[in-house]
């Protein structure tokens, strides 16, 4: 028997199939059964399509009969800037950013991700300033990384 996040994903694959702009990052479902989406967008994602998005969902899981009396909340959303990037699809959108890698190793690179490869990313890191600075580029192994989060620079 497949799970509610197998079920639902399904639903959300099905959804998506007219959308190709558009991608599953994450599900996850609470025991309280509350459920949270995080779909994004090569262009990003508006408020309208998660609202839009939510009610075909909600109206799908309900007719599925997926949680006993209708026990259930919905959430759908782009994951927050303070989410990691989970999906290749993801660092591909947000070449250009300055991002902070934490490798496996506990190493930390912030700077510029200027290219993003299947397997590898290449970041710019600029160390010192003025005269001593000194721009380092790092080739980084996608499985090599813990996390990587896109910092916002002011």
């Amino acid at each position: 028997m497949e799970t509610p996040v197998q079920a639902i994903e399904k639903m959300v694959q099905d959804m998506l199939a007219n959308d190709p702009a558009y991608f599953l990052v994450e599900i996850k479902v609470k025991p309280t059964n509350n459920i949270k989406l995080f779909l994004d967008g090569d262009q990003g994602l508006t408020i309208e399509k998660c609202i839009s998005w939510n009610r075909a969902l909600y109206k799908k899981i309900e007719e599925e009969n997926l949680f006993p009396n209708g026990d259930f909340s919905l959430e759908v959303s782009s994951p927050g800037v303070d989410e990691p990037l989970k999906l290749l699809r993801q660092y591909k959108k947000n070449v250009g950013r300055t991002v902070e890698v934490i490798l496996k190793d506990g190493i930390k690179i912030t700077g510029k991700m200027i290219e993003v490869g299947e397997e590898t990313i290449t970041v710019e890191e600029t160390r010192g300033k003025n005269k001593k600075k000194e721009v380092i580029t790092h080739q980084i192994q996608l499985d090599q990384i813990k996390s990587t989060t896109i910092q916002t620079v002011f």
